[in-house]
């Protein structure tokens, strides 16, 4: 009804033009976009090799997305830290990071770990970039990477940890989702408010996503991205989100991660970096410190294991800053 309606319109206005000489004119008004400030993330990122013979750091930053490399950075691939790997995307419907830690067994059968969380992250960073997500289901994010991983005509062959969180700019909330002894925190006003759990099948053997091949079928490890622990917290303005992998949780404890986060004074993306820098390096020097009663110590002892020390092991470390700032369509 509502066409005829119109067009019964446009006809009497045609004959009235005909009567006073004047060309009918059809003007279509478009409404104008609204744009809304909005949270979005400042974030840098530092990891290091175990490696390394020599403690040093390979950093990224990502200002609003963006990332660029330092000269030390050199040294790895662009998105990995040994068998670590992560990524950092931006979208109009959310900033997401991810990490993801390789199982080092697989070099047992001449098969790089690093290959597989490097693959995965980057899929999640396309996926994400791409517009192809949901901010509410960072699981989904995994889901269809892994697919794609697992799809390829040229399957790679290999497990990871893998953690992913989402900011929801509409919402104020961070969607997460978290499989295997990766993970991260939600830290306000020196405090932490949330913090991932570590999933374990048994001491020092983590949740994993495997490609593995079907000889091996049956005989690796092998959970699916549904098994993730999930969680969605509200966030606010000048809340640092953490993410990190083994490497991080296993040599350093909270308080020792907080010390560092209470030397972000100017929240600048230079001052996230040099935190983000210090807290890899001191990682990375406790895991090959002996007499020292880690977390990954601690954790032995508790499943009847003498053991005093940190682990060497990759670090990978995300600090992202809560932003209002940035304008973004409120609508497609």
């Amino acid at each position: 009804m509502q066409s005829l309606t119109v067009y019964g319109r446009f006809v009497v206005r045609a004959l009235l033009s005909e009567v006073s000489g004047e060309l009918p004119a059809v003007t279509w008004m478009r409404e104008p976009q609204v744009l809304r400030r909005s949270y979005h993330l400042v974030t840098a990122s530092a990891g290091i090799s175990k490696t390394h013979s020599v403690p040093g750091v390979a950093t990224r930053v990502a200002a609003n997305g963006g990332s660029t490399s330092s000269a030390a950075a050199s040294l790895v691939d662009e998105r990995t830290f040994g068998d670590d790997a992560f990524f950092v995307a931006r979208h109009r419907l959310g900033d997401v990071l991810g990490v993801a830690d390789g199982v080092g067994g697989w070099r047992t059968y001449g098969i790089d770990p690093s290959l597989m969380p490097t693959s995965l992250m980057a899929i999640c960073e396309r996926m994400v970039r791409e517009g192809r997500f949901n901010p509410k289901q960072p699981v989904d994010i995994l889901t269809t990477s892994l697919a794609e991983v697992q799809q390829d005509k040229a399957p790679l062959l290999g497990s990871c940890t893998a953690c992913v969180v989402a900011l929801h700019r509409e919402e104020s909330a961070l969607y997460t989702a978290n499989l295997g002894d990766s993970g991260f925190m939600v830290v306000r006003d020196g405090k932490v408010v949330h913090r991932s759990e570590e999933q374990q099948h048994y001491f020092n053997t983590p949740y994993q996503l495997s490609v593995a091949p079907a000889t091996m079928e049956g005989m690796v490890l092998s959970d699916k991205p549904e098994m993730a622990a999930r969680s969605c917290i509200k966030v606010q303005e000048g809340d640092i989100i953490l993410l990190g992998t083994d490497g991080l949780f296993d040599n350093m404890k909270d308080e020792q991660i907080l010390r560092h986060l209470a030397r972000l004074v100017d929240h600048s993306v230079e001052a996230i970096q040099r935190v983000a820098d210090s807290i890899a390096k001191e990682a990375h020097k406790l895991g090959f410190t002996a007499n020292y009663v880690s977390p990954f110590s601690t954790h032995a002892a508790a499943n009847g294991f003498n053991f005093i020390g940190g682990k060497p092991d990759d670090v990978t470390v995300l600090i992202a800053r809560v932003t209002i700032g940035g304008e973004f369509p409120s609508t497609e």
